[in-house]
């Protein structure tokens, strides 16, 4: 017998004494690091029976850290999507679109790495990511929208979203602090784009994949 039966009684009556409600309070939930801003990740599947707004879905929305760390280690990393495939993180309510009324008056820098480059590409995503959700931005934190990464055979590209395509100092600031961030070469050209001379330029194409126009593009940005 694994009890004599006057100590399992002992055991029954200081059971009856806990109170279920003492247990519990002793159970602490995890504490959870707050972002500033809650952030939406969406997919975009290159399903040519469907419109671009169609093909592209909101999956899940992050407001603490542990909760990004959760979903970044469930997703499959960018190198690894189809072609034709883009991941976006975008703050909450902001669709990743350049007809959004919060990106209407923005742009976005461009990062253009080759096909022999794709080996760094999700480096650069997650440190774009960290940027993002870490507010490193600074002052500046508030013009930055979004990011995207493009996954395309001949050559990805990654673009950080700004909301105010008429603040030049701050557009540089934010420019000088990815390309520190990514560790690229101070001598790489990066470019600026405006969503509305991009939207402008683009009528004759349905493309929303353009050529990078440069700010102060007749000499290399030095950053």
């Amino acid at each position: 017998m694994l009890f004599r039966s006057d100590k399992l009684g002992d055991l029954v009556d200081k059971m009856d004494n806990v109170k279920i409600s003492t247990v519990v309070e002793t159970i602490e939930a995890p504490v959870k690091h707050p972002l500033q801003n809650a952030w939406t990740l969406w997919f975009y599947k290159n399903d040519k029976s469907r419109s671009w707004d169609e093909n592209q879905k909101a999956i899940i929305t992050v407001d603490t850290v542990e909760d990004f760390w959760s979903l970044y280690n469930h997703i499959e990393v960018a190198s690894k999507l189809p072609s034709g495939s883009d991941y976006s993180l975008f703050k909450q309510g902001i669709f990743p679109d350049w007809e959004d009324k919060r990106n209407q008056s923005g742009g976005r820098w461009m990062i253009n790495l080759d096909k022999r480059q794709r080996s760094q590409l999700d480096d650069y995503w997650l440190e774009i990511l960290f940027f993002l959700i870490g507010e490193h931005a600074d002052q500046h934190a508030h013009q930055v929208n979004g990011a995207v990464v493009n996954v395309r055979a001949k050559g990805d590209k990654l673009g950080v979203w700004l909301a105010d395509s008429s603040q030049p100092d701050s557009i540089l600031r934010i420019g000088k602090m990815l390309k520190e961030r990514l560790g690229i070469d101070p001598g790489e050209r990066i470019g600026f784009n405006i969503h509305a001379e991009e939207k402008s330029a683009g009528k004759a194409s349905s493309s929303k994949d353009r050529k990078s126009t440069r700010l102060n593009s007749s000499h290399p940005i030095d950053l």
